[in-house]
């Protein structure tokens, strides 16, 4: 048993399945094995591990990190867990919490139970800025107090205090990362970036919280992975890093660039209510995973977003599917 036999939960999502094809086909990682654990709902899709499903290094198990004789069993034969299987989507935590507290509370507990059981895995568990609360100016840092306004939000923070709390109380290794908005291709269309992308290519029309003056960084999902593994292999027991991408946008900038990509103009946008509990600003600093694991953001934004825009234009035989199976519009 080896740290390099990792077990990856949630690994058929947008984030999860790019840090499963970018360690299986990279050479400096030639000696991992992964094995991903997915529930597959709906924003698990085979379909995004699809480029590495013969890889003789990669094996694939459905099932839930709420199962906990699964999860034991995996857990006994992984040296590592990295933990990505999460409900994500805030629109959707608003309308419905309960599947939040149970995936994102009560199966992250699961977790750090099986990886206790096992002989104390080291255990990377992936989080979000959002924790951190709305940030009028500066950066969250990492000991600054969580402060957390959505309901999946809440939840992610409960998870990472289990966490942390599994550390100090029976020294597991445990390692926290807390990243910004991430982009990049394979990601579910009911994210801002692909949901613009899809219906501006589709001639629909696209909706704008409130002034449209929220403020976000973006994160190349490369980048988020680079840093995870900077994490994974070097980081220190107990610590949290976050994980930044160093472009801050408004709303209202991201969907001027977004209408130019596809395009389009600003007929194309209609202005809706703001969301319920919807943070002004995040921003991270990421100076501390710099400093300590090297890590910068290396995707400049305007080239990712191009890319990303590219990729969603040649690939409607990956989005459409999702579009009808999640009934979104």
């Amino acid at each position: 048993m080896t740290d390099n036999a990792i077990l990856v939960t949630g690994g058929a999502g947008f984030i999860g399945s790019h840090y499963v094809r970018t360690l299986l086909t990279g050479p400096e990682t030639a000696d991992v094995t992964l094995t991903v654990l997915d529930k597959l709902t709906y924003a698990g899709n085979p379909a995004n591990l699809r480029p590495v499903e013969d890889h003789p290094r990669y094996r694939f198990v459905r099932g839930d990190i709420a199962d906990a004789a699964l999860v034991g069993e995996l857990a006994a034969a992984h040296g590592t867990v990295v933990h990505f299987a999460a409900e994500s989507h805030v629109d959707r935590s608003i309308s419905s919490a309960g599947d939040f507290v149970r995936t994102n509370v009560l199966g992250t507990q699961v977790l750090l139970d099986a990886a206790l059981r096992a002989g104390g895995r080291r255990f990377v568990h992936v989080s979000t800025d959002e924790v951190y609360g709305s940030v009028p100016t500066g950066s969250s840092l990492e000991t600054d107090r969580l402060d957390p306004n959505s309901p999946y939000a809440a939840s992610k923070a409960s998870s990472d205090l289990l966490a942390l709390a599994y550390h100090r109380t029976h020294g597991l290794d445990v390692r926290v990362t807390r990243c910004s908005n991430n982009y990049g291709p394979y990601q579910f269309p009911e994210k801002v970036i692909p949901l613009f992308i899809t219906r501006l290519l589709d001639g629909g029309t696209v909706p704008l919280y409130g002034d449209g003056l929220n403020v976000r960084d973006w994160l190349h999902v490369d980048d988020h992975v680079q840093g995870i593994e900077a994490v994974r292999t070097a980081g220190r027991p107990g610590e949290i890093y976050n994980i930044g991408g160093g472009t801050e946008l408004t709303n209202k900038e991201l969907t001027g660039l977004l209408l130019d990509a596809c395009g389009t103009g600003w007929e194309s946008v209609e202005y809706v209510a703001d969301r319920q509990g919807h943070d002004r600003r995040y921003s991270v600093d990421h100076t501390k995973i710099g400093k300590e694991l090297g890590y910068a953001p290396r995707r400049d934004f305007t080239t990712g977003l191009a890319e990303t825009v590219a990729w969603y234009t040649a690939r409607r035989d990956w989005w459409q599917p999702l579009l009808r199976r999640a009934a979104l519009p």
